[in-house]
C-alpha cells in the first residue's frame, strides 16, 4: 500500500488507513487498533505522500526520509523511541537527514516521523516508493 492511502488526522493518535470517500468526508480505519472513523471535512487532515521535510535547499517528500530510516535502519524499526528527549532525537535525525532544516523542523515533527515510521512497518508497509498514481497520471493515456 501507497503513502498515498495513509493519512494522519489532526487530534486523533497514529496513522489511518483509507477506506472510502463519503459526500461529506470520508472513512479511515486506524493503523494502531483497526477501529473505524468517520472524519469530516473539516477535520485537519494530511496525507503522507504529500507531506515533505524542510532542508536547507529543499523540502525532501516524507517518504523518501522514510526510504532513508528504512536503509539506516537495515528495514527494522528505529533504535530510538519517539518518546526519547529532544537532543537524542535530534541527532538521530541529523544521522537520517544530515541537512534538514533545524529551525523549522522541531522535535515534535521528528516524533511524529520516528512514530509514523514505526507504525507503517508494525503494518507491514514498507514500500516507499513514489506511488502508482503519479506514476500512471505521468504516462501518456491509450486511446482505442
Amino acid at each position: 500500500m501507497a503513502l498515498d492511502k495513509i493519512l494522519s488526522i489532526g487530534g486523533k493518535p497514529g496513522l489511518f488507513r483509507l477506506l472510502t470517500q463519503t459526500r461529506s468526508g470520508f472513512v479511515g480505519e486506524s493503523l494502531l487498533d483497526g477501529k473505524r472513523v468517520t472524519v469530516g471535512m473539516r477535520s485537519n487532515v494530511s496525507v503522507l505522500s504529500e507531506i515533505a521535510i524542510y532542508t536547507l535547499e529543499e523540502e525532501v517528500p516524507l517518504r523518501e526520509v522514510f526510504q532513508k530510516m528504512k536503509d539506516k535502519e537495515g528495514g527494522k524499526k528505529t533504535a530510538i523511541s519517539h518518546k526519547a528527549e529532544k537532543i537524542q532525537l535530534e541527532e538521530y535525525f541529523f544521522e537520517v537527514l544530515p541537512n534538514y532544516d533545524e529551525d523549522r523542523v522541531y522535535a515534535s515533527d521528528i516524533k511524529k516521523i520516528i512514530q509514523w515510521y514505526n507504525i507503517l512497518l508494525d503494518n507491514k508497509i514498507t514500500d516507499f516508493s513514489e506511488s502508482d498514481d503519479e506514476d500512471a497520471a505521468s504516462a501518456p493515456a491509450e486511446e482505442e
